[in-house]
């Protein structure tokens, strides 16, 4: 009995590391001034400030037919191959787009920016026990940026200036669409096995941007609160082998970008 109530403590603190992996100063401080708010499904968008600051604003989604907002999101119709390389070594990235597919068409749009190419892995949790592999904070990319601010980055659309937010996207097995914005109970399409990769976002359900995490070991008390969006096909060794200060040297598309749509579409 005590050991399973000491391996519930251990779960609810590495959880609780990764919500705030994605999570910005903005959001944070949202997030504390109203603790007793509900998680009420949103999207969270950019905006700025009368100070040019980004701060995200809930705007109410349900499903992509319903929020046009979603329909001007990239998305990945099929699957696409990513091949990460760090440290020298390949990582293939099967990504699924057939069941997450804005989550999937974000990644890979990324990608095809080159966002990812010489960004750092700030979060690796191995002790107690293996959790994950965290990375995509563009502030990384800036040697100069202190090491307590990775974690709070998120990409900055270079045509609008603001941040790009994706909606919680969770398909429920043998559902035939995904459920946005909120958490399920039940089990989804895809489950965090090792070598699974998802998306890393704050409190807010909505406020993942490109903060990914590559799944360490079996992870199912994640699963129905974290948007995976695809594994590891090849290279897991070296995903097992990644340090935190660990460099992506760069992030290539190999197969399936003709499956990914830009927004509006």
């Amino acid at each position: 009995m005590q050991l399973k109530i000491r391996q519930f403590f251990v779960s609810l603190v590495i959880v609780g590391t990764l919500l705030l992996g994605a999570c910005s100063a903005q959001q944070v401080a949202e997030n504390n001034a109203s603790p007793s708010s509900p998680p009420a499904a949103t999207e969270t968008t950019a905006a700025k400030d009368a100070s040019g600051n980004t701060e995200a604003t809930p705007v109410s989604v349900a499903t992509v037919a319903s929020n046009p907002k979603m329909k001007d999101l990239p998305r990945l119709e099929g699957k696409a191959t990513v091949v990460m390389t760090v440290k020298g070594s390949p990582i293939t990235i099967e990504v699924d787009g057939t069941n997450a597919p804005i989550t999937a068409g974000n990644f890979v749009d990324l990608v095809q920016r080159g966002v990812y190419d010489g960004l750092v892995f700030h979060r690796v949790i191995r002790q107690p026990q293996p959790f994950v592999a965290q990375g995509g904070d563009p502030q990384s990319k800036d040697s100069k940026v202190p090491s307590d601010r990775l974690g709070t980055g998120s990409f900055i659309d270079p045509k609008t200036g603001n941040a790009r937010y994706i909606p919680l996207e969770i398909k429920p097995k043998g559902a035939a669409e995904p459920v946005y914005s909120k958490p399920i109970s039940e089990p989804p399409e895809l489950t965090h096995k090792r070598g699974t990769i998802a998306m890393a976002r704050s409190q807010m359900p909505d406020s993942a941007s490109s903060q990914f995490y590559f799944s360490l070991a079996d992870l199912g008390f994640l699963d129905g609160n974290y948007a995976v969006f695809g594994k590891v096909t090849q290279g897991l060794d070296m995903v097992d082998k990644i340090q935190q200060g660990d460099r992506i040297d760069s992030a290539k598309v190999t197969q399936g970008a003709d499956n990914l749509k830009p927004g509006g579409q």
